[in-house]
């Protein structure tokens, strides 16, 4: 007898409770957010993953700094002060790199070269629903 109820795929967990990110001006940064909010989803972030597909995305809060360290993949960082404004972006951020930003309290990491692609500058403010990770 089969179990009418399958369980759900890696990706599908994973962006469970996620919420579009999107400008004030309507632009979308990323379709799938995340939010790490805990210490423990804070330190996880995206490690053991080998990548993240198109749209997805993870907010850490509060922090001004992430680290690369044991990362497979490059992504873009947006740091964003208390309001969503981006302070800065480090675009197509590598393994074993660090970045911080002074005054950030958040950082929303996506895929490589997001940020360019949909025209993200710094001083735009980017709105997240409070989705859970």
């Amino acid at each position: 007898m089969s179990n009418a109820t399958a369980s759900p795929t890696p990706r599908a967990a994973r962006l469970a409770g996620s919420s579009p990110a999107v400008t004030r001006e309507g632009v979308v940064v990323c379709e799938h957010c995340v939010v790490a909010d805990t210490p423990p989803k804070r330190m996880r972030g995206l490690l053991g993953r080998d990548g993240m597909e198109a749209g997805e995305g993870l907010l850490i809060r509060p922090t001004n700094a992430i680290h690369m360290w044991f990362m497979r993949f490059a992504i873009d960082a947006i740091f964003l002060d208390g309001d969503g404004r981006v302070l800065r972006i480090a675009a197509d951020l590598r393994p074993w790199k660090m970045a911080m930003t002074r005054g950030a309290k958040s950082v929303l990491e996506l895929t490589a070269g997001t940020c360019a692609l949909r025209g993200i500058t710094v001083g735009d403010e980017i709105v997240v629903a409070d989705a859970r990770a």
